[in-house]
């Protein structure tokens, strides 16, 4: 199962776990997105950005008018929706244009701590 990973790491966290994968070479079963900060990583995954993950997980690339179907709700508010997590790298896009969501399962860590 490819799993993507969402977390919150300090840049030289990212940067030291990438390194340890490069080093082992091996091929991994997930992805990792990091965000700096708890605050960043629900901007950009908001509760209708969610909604839409769970409508694309295991679809296939599809439109972004299917993709609006699946998730009933308006093209617009989910082209732009699309387009952020496009951006953010959790989404996809084909050669023929259409979104895909390219992993079975999400996984998203952070820990909250006392200052």
């Amino acid at each position: 199962m490819k799993t993507l990973i969402l977390d919150v790491q300090t840049p030289a966290e990212s940067m030291a776990d990438f390194a340890r994968a490069w080093k082992a070479g091996k091929t991994q079963k997930s992805a990792r997105i990091s965000f700096a900060t708890p605050e960043l990583l629900w901007r950009v995954l908001t509760p209708k950005r969610w909604e839409l993950l769970k409508a694309l997980c295991g679809a296939g690339p599809v439109s972004i008018r299917e993709a609006a179907r699946r998730a009933g709700r308006d093209v617009k508010a989910v082209h732009g929706d699309a387009t952020a997590l496009l951006n953010a790298g959790v989404l996809d896009r084909t050669d023929d244009g259409r979104i895909i969501f390219p992993f079975e399962a999400v996984k998203v860590e952070f820990l909250l701590q006392a200052a």
